[in-house]
């Protein structure tokens, strides 16, 4: 044990963050309510935040994706003006 940490706790190294992460995953447009597919960047980091067009009506989504170290996301997804 170190400073009260458990001896138990897990290493994590670069390749263990986001090993099963998928590549895409299945949103709603906020926009026209249609189902979109948006890209998870495996190599993106913990927290990824950028702007990309909807699929279907081409409106502007600001999208933000936060990784678990288990290697699932959460992704949300905005309009530019929701702030």
């Amino acid at each position: 044990m170190i400073d009260g940490l458990s001896s138990d706790l897990r290493e994590w190294d670069d390749e263990d963050f986001g090993a099963d992460l998928a590549d895409s995953v299945e949103v709603s447009c906020p926009y026209c309510g249609q189902g979109i597919d948006l890209g998870v960047d495996q190599a993106g980091g913990e927290v990824q935040e950028y702007i990309e067009d909807c699929q279907i009506c081409c409106q502007p989504l600001s999208v933000r994706v936060i990784v678990g170290w288990d290697g699932t996301a959460s992704v949300t997804v905005g309009t530019l003006d929701e702030g």
